[in-house]
């Protein structure tokens, strides 16, 4: 039994199949998954998988969750698409472990769950570096203003062509945008930023190695002029002063970074292959083990990357 917590109250668990499933990823998330978890209470089902976790996540997620799902993806869309695999849900609410869900938020989710005729729906995306408000300038690999996190069971698929930021498929109809955003704690500081920034480049590298072409040296340099523009102009980042500057300079040099590491570092060894190198599943009620599986497309889907909003 999941503990309860304050805000909007737990939803109702008779049902034989679940109205709505909340699902987080998790790797080594033990100092904000509580908060997380707690603020995902209004769900009938909260689902949890947990990547090569280390630290005490394990022990958080066994008094919250209705289901965990255990093992090793080295990849984004392997993991995403296991999680969503595992929720019974009739309709799916994402969150990561450094996003709240708000009572407001949650309330609306519930109404949108009860009345929508759409397949899926936009929540935006309040994004904070420590304790400020950063609503401008996000994208271009560094940062979301709105994303797909409210769908129904089996629309949403991730397509495995990059270690991070994997494109997504969404299938029918595209609703309203909700109106209450989610709160997303992206950075403690701006170290964090430049260690994200590292880490994410790293990733960005290895993409370029398994596709066999990183690029010139001349067109990364142009995309630095390019993505600066798009976060500082394009997405208003000057409406955040020296925050959106720093948004707009993490996101511009993200590119020549990628290609400086994939070109001057080649010999760094490749994440394995395989979706999943170990997996177990806890549940109360007995399910067909999920697993990760790609799908073509049918005419008409919408794709977009993880990385780049649908809406600004």
């Amino acid at each position: 039994m999941r503990a309860p917590s304050s805000g909007v109250p737990d939803a109702p668990r008779a049902a034989a199949r679940p109205a709505l499933s909340a699902v987080v990823v998790v790797h080594n998330e033990e100092a904000q998954l509580e908060d997380c978890l707690a603020a995902l209470s209004f769900a009938d089902e909260i689902v949890v998988l947990l990547d090569r976790c280390t630290d005490g996540s394990r022990e958080i997620v066994r008094r919250r969750a209705d289901r965990i799902v255990e093992g090793a993806w080295p990849r984004e869309a392997a993991r995403r698409n296991t999680a969503v695999a595992a929720c019974s849900g009739d309709w799916i609410f994402e969150a990561d472990a450094d996003e709240r869900v708000g009572p407001a938020l949650a309330a609306e989710i519930r109404a949108i769950v009860t009345r929508s005729t759409a397949s899926w729906h936009l929540v935006p995306i309040d994004n904070y570096i420590g304790d400020r408000l950063v609503r401008w300038g996000w994208g271009a690999f560094f940062g979301r203003s709105a994303h797909a996190a409210l769908y129904r069971r089996g629309v949403k698929s991730w397509k495995d062509d990059r270690v991070l930021h994997a494109s997504v498929t969404l299938t029918g109809k595209q609703g309203p945008d909700l109106n209450e955003r989610l709160a997303h704690h992206v950075d403690r500081n701006i170290s964090d930023m430049l260690i994200r920034l590292d880490r994410y480049t790293t990733l960005g590298a290895q993409d370029l190695r398994d596709r066999g072409e990183i690029g010139s040296f001349a067109r990364n340099i142009r995309r630095i002029a390019s993505r600066f523009w798009k976060c500082y102009i394009g997405r208003r980042g000057y409406r955040e002063g020296p925050y959106g500057f720093l948004i707009a300079l993490c996101a511009a040099l993200y590119p020549i970074l990628s290609y400086l590491k994939a070109r001057l570092e080649p010999g760094q060894p490749a994440l394995d292959r395989p979706d999943v190198t170990a997996l177990a599943v806890s549940e109360a009620h007995p399910a067909q083990t999920p697993g990760a599986r790609e799908r073509e497309p049918p005419q008409g889907v919408t794709r977009y990357r993880s990385d780049e909003p649908l809406a600004e």
